[in-house]
């Protein structure tokens, strides 16, 4: 699984200019899902998004995880993550997983999250989604499991 985490001020998803989800301070999560992926992946991604020290403390040091802030969690999916860009102009879809079984995988992710972090939102799988966000500092990590 490729998850980019964003940390953010403001987040939100959209679709059909309704509101799906959105959170103050945070995390936005632009979620892949790799053929190979399993439902452990899943669950440890979920773990390191939570525990993973990209805010600051009182020092100013990234120190801080989305639990120790009980910041928001947005989860959207976004299979263009998994894109192979090394040849042409045109980025290859094929070593994204297959939509029935990325969309079991993402549906796990987001049901976890949600039992365990209660500040979660997320967008629609496959759906034309608009996000919207503040990125905060720019801090940004590409995190694969």
């Amino acid at each position: 699984m490729i998850g980019l985490i964003q940390r953010v001020s403001h987040a939100s998803v959209s679709v059909d200019k309704t509101v799906c989800a959105e959170i103050d301070q945070g995390i936005l999560l632009l979620l892949a899902v790799e053929p190979e992926d399993q439902l452990d992946n899943a669950d440890r991604l979920l773990e390191k998004v939570l525990n993973y020290r990209l805010f600051s403390d009182a020092e100013g040091k990234m120190n801080l995880s989305l639990r120790d802030i009980q910041g928001g969690l947005l989860v959207v999916s976004q299979f263009t993550l998994a894109a192979n860009t090394k040849k042409g102009l045109r980025p290859s879809f094929t070593s994204a997983a297959a939509p029935d079984y990325a969309e079991a995988l993402y549906n796990h992710f987001t049901e976890r999250a949600q039992t365990i972090h209660n500040n979660t939102g997320f967008g629609i799988f496959a759906a034309d989604m608009q996000v919207s966000l503040c990125n905060d500092g720019p801090v940004t990590f590409l995190l694969q499991v």
